[in-house]
């Protein structure tokens, strides 16, 4: 399975953008479906996105559906989530993952990577 590491997380505005990036490691990375999910403090970590393994197919979390965009490109084994009209409820940890499945209503990876934070101010 790959490894995976996040970056370009910070700090920013309400209504600002942010472009995470997920560089990925290892023989599987370009046939997985691959995901972000986030983790605000005191709250239990939650989907947020979603690609399949050729960028066919994407899903997002009804929360930031119009706002975030998923892609991937194979050919650099690397996954981005793009952030606009971000808000102060989007502040959280933010992880890939990868070797997503589909179980009983969510989505299940098989590995992450070590997350990045992102924060926004009022």
């Amino acid at each position: 399975q790959a490894q995976l590491a996040e970056s370009g997380g910070g700090l920013v505005q309400t209504g600002g953008s942010l472009r995470l990036s997920c560089v990925g490691s290892g023989s599987t990375f370009s046939s997985d479906a691959m995901g972000w999910f986030r983790q605000a403090p005191g709250k239990e970590r939650e989907f947020v996105a979603v690609i399949s393994w050729n960028g066919g197919t994407t899903n997002y979390a009804d929360s930031v559906k119009g706002r975030f965009t998923i892609s991937r490109d194979n050919a650099q084994n690397t996954v981005y989530l793009q952030m606009s009209s971000l808000k102060p409820e989007d502040t959280a940890i933010y992880y890939c993952a990868g070797g997503l499945t589909y179980w009983s209503g969510n989505y299940e990876p098989n590995y992450w990577g070590q997350g990045t934070q992102v924060t926004v101010s009022s």
